[in-house]
C-alpha cells in the first residue's frame, strides 16, 4: 500500500492551524476594518508620496508629517514634534504618545524622509494594478501609513486607548543631520521606556521576519603624495603618488576582508590629482591634476556595515593596519564615523517572530523564517534595540527598488502586514 506523503503532510497542516487558536473576534473586527479601509489607506500612501520629502527638504517633511499628526490627534495621541538647531539642518522627527496603562509598553518607527531631493526626476506616485510606484513610496511612506492604520483598527475594537505606545517618525533615517547622539537622543529615550521596539520598513515578503539588521557606519581614507614630473615615480625622490597609495589601500580593503559573514564595506565616492576639493556633507568633490604630474592628494570616501559592534571594531582595525603600511613617498590616514549601530539577532528576537508567526499562521500566511540580515540595511530600530527587551523589524507592506527610480509597492501585502501588525500589538498587550 502507497502512502502520499503529500496528503499526510497537508492533513498535519490542517490539523495544526485547528489546534493553533484562529483569531478571536476583537481580532477579526480588526482584520474587517483593514480590508474595508485599504482603498482609503492606498489614497493616503498616494498623497504623501506625492509631496516631496527628501531628507534636506525640511518642509516636505513637515508637510508629511503634519499630515501623520493630523490622523494621530483623531485617535487621541500627544503628538508633538521634536526639532534640533537650524545648524542641523534637519526637519526633526515627529512622536505620538498613548498612555493607557495596560500591556506590554511598546515603541513603532518609521521615518518620513526619502532619499529623493527636489532635484530627482522622480517625483509621482503611480499605479498599476495591484502595483504603486513612487518616491519613498516602499522606503517607508507605505510603512508609517500601515502604522496608522493598525492604530485605527485598535481604536474600532475599544482597544488603543488602553495601551502604552509611541510611534516615531524619524526625519533624517536617509542622511541623518548630526551625531546619533544628538539626533536619535529621544528615540533613544523611547526605547529605554518601552519593552518591544517594531520597525516599520517593508516586509521582505510575507513569509520573512526581520530579527536583525546590520549597522552601518562610513570611513574616510586620506592620502599624500610628492608632487613632481612623472618620469621620476617610483624613484626614491618621488616615491608612489598619493593615487598608487589610495588604490594600494582600497584594493588590499578587498583582497583580505572580502568574505567575512555580515560585512561589507564600499568605497563610494575617490577623488584624487593634484588638488582635490571634497565636501562629506553634500558627497560631492572636485580636482585638477596633470597626466604627466605625480598625484599629490586623494580622498576616498566609503561606508561599512557588520552584524555586531565586535565585527565592526575587528574590521576598523585590519583597515587600520592596511592603510598604515606606506608605500615610499606616501601618507595615509583613515578616520571612521559610526551611524547606526547593529540590531543583533537575539534569542528574545526569536521569540517575539515566534509569536508574528502565530499571527500569521492564525491569519492563513504560513509560517515565517527569519530573514538573512545581509539582505537589509541599518534602521534607526537599531538604536532601540540594545534597550527594549524584543524587537522586530520589516514589520511593513512589501516593496521593492528602494533607492531607485523602480521604487515600487506590492499593494496586496498592505492589508495583510498592517493586519498581523495591529493583532501582533493586540496580543503584545493582553
Amino acid at each position: 500500500m502507497k502512502i502520499n506523503i503529500r496528503i499526510i503532510l497537508t492533513g498535519l497542516l490542517l490539523v495544526s492551524l485547528a489546534f493553533s487558536g484562529g483569531l478571536s473576534k476583537a481580532e477579526k473586527a480588526i482584520q474587517t476594518y483593514i480590508d474595508k479601509h485599504v482603498e482609503e489607506a492606498i489614497d493616503l500612501i498616494e498623497k504623501v508620496v506625492n509631496i516631496n520629502s527628501g531628507t534636506l527638504n525640511i518642509d516636505g517633511n513637515k508637510t508629511v508629517g503634519n499630515i501623520f499628526q493630523a490622523e494621530l490627534d483623531q485617535l487621541g495621541f500627544n503628538t508633538y514634534w521634536v526639532t534640533y538647531p537650524e545648524t542641523i539642518k534637519r526637519s526633526g522627527h515627529l512622536f505620538a504618545e498613548m498612555r493607557g496603562g495596560k500591556g506590554k509598553k511598546i515603541v513603532l518607527i518609521g521615518h518620513l524622509d526619502t532619499v529623493f531631493e527636489l532635484d530627482d526626476p522622480f517625483q509621482k506616485f503611480t499605479r498599476k494594478g495591484d502595483t504603486a510606484y513612487g518616491p519613498g513610496v516602499s522606503d517607508m511612506k507605505a510603512g508609517d501609513v500601515s502604522m496608522i492604520y493598525a492604530m485605527k483598527a485598535l481604536d474600532i475594537i475599544g482597544a488603543l486607548k488602553d495601551l502604552n505606545l509611541t510611534l516615531v517618525f524619524i526625519g533624517d533615517e536617509e542622511k541623518t543631520g548630526g551625531p546619533p547622539s544628538i539626533v536619535r537622543r529621544e528615540l533613544i529615550e523611547a526605547g529605554k521606556w518601552a519593552n518591544i521596539g517594531l520597525g516599520f520598513e517593508g516586509a521582505h515578503g510575507l513569509n520573512t521576519g526581520t530579527v536583525a539588521r546590520r549597522s552601518s557606519s562610513s570611513w574616510m581614507l586620506t592620502t599624500t603624495g610628492i608632487q613632481g614630473h612623472s618620469s621620476q615615480i617610483f624613484k626614491e625622490k618621488l616615491g608612489y603618488g598619493a593615487i598608487f597609495e589610495a588604490t594600494r589601500i582600497v584594493n588590499a580593503f578587498r583582497e583580505e576582508l572580502v568574505g567575512e559573514k555580515y560585512l561589507s564595506f564600499n568605497p563610494g565616492i575617490i577623488v584624487g590629482g593634484t588638488d582635490v576639493d571634497y565636501d562629506p556633507v553634500t558627497a560631492r568633490g572636485s580636482t585638477f591634476g596633470k597626466t604627466n604630474v605625480v598625484s599629490q592628494a586623494v580622498t576616498v570616501h566609503g561606508g561599512i556595515r557588520t552584524i555586531s559592534t565586535e565585527q565592526l571594531d575587528k574590521a576598523m582595525a585590519r583597515m587600520k593596519d592596511i592603510t598604515n603600511k606606506n608605500l615610499p613617498g606616501t601618507t595615509a590616514k583613515i578616520k571612521f564615523k559610526t551611524s547606526y549601530p547593529p540590531m543583533a539577532p537575539t534569542k528574545a528576537n526569536y521569540a517575539l517572530l515566534d509569536k508574528l508567526e502565530s499571527v500569521n499562521m492564525d491569519l492563513g500566511y504560513g509560517q515565517l523564517e527569519p530573514l538573512d540580515p545581509g539582505k537589509r540595511g541599518a534602521a534607526d530600530i537599531s538604536f532601540v534595540a540594545p534597550h527594549v527587551d524584543a524587537s522586530l523589524a520589516g514589520m511593513g507592506p512589501d516593496g521593492f527598488g528602494e533607492h531607485s527610480e523602480k521604487e515600487g509597492l506590492d499593494l496586496t501585502s498592505f492589508p495583510k502586514t498592517t493586519t498581523r501588525a495591529a493583532i501582533l500589538i493586540y496580543r503584545l498587550t493582553r
